[in-house]
């Protein structure tokens, strides 16, 4: 059974740091990637990275601040979060999709599978 579980959310305050993690398990993917959805609007594309890591994509709100990466001997996908901002509340989705591909993918539709999102909340 493919799983992807998400952890490490909570209530942080502005310029805080925090670290989301993704384990995944029963299969291995092409891509991975991170979306949100903040409270009362629509979910949005936050980072991507191909299965090795070699090509990443950060939404415009979070290049500088968020990085993601990847764990491989756990096969658990890692969102690093600094200096945090009341605009990054929301919840946190990990996405996994299977094709291999030299180019991160960004949209939602490239993923087939989801895991349950876990909340994080930043306090101004």
């Amino acid at each position: 059974q493919v799983k992807l579980v998400e952890s490490g959310g909570g209530l942080v305050q502005a310029g805080d740091s925090l670290r989301l993690s993704c384990e995944a398990s029963g299969r291995t993917f092409g891509n991975y990637a991170w979306f949100r959805q903040a409270p009362g609007k629509e979910r949005e594309f936050v980072a991507a990275s191909t299965w090795r890591g070699s090509s990443k994509s950060y939404a415009d709100s979070v290049k500088g601040r968020f990085r993601i990466s990847r764990d491989n001997v756990k096969n658990t996908l890692l969102l690093q979060m600094g200096s945090l901002k009341p605009e990054d509340t929301g919840v946190y989705y990990c996405a996994a999709a299977v094709p291999t591909t030299r180019m991160t993918l960004t949209g939602d539709d490239d993923y087939g599978y989801w895991g349950q999102g876990t909340r994080v909340t930043v306090s101004s």
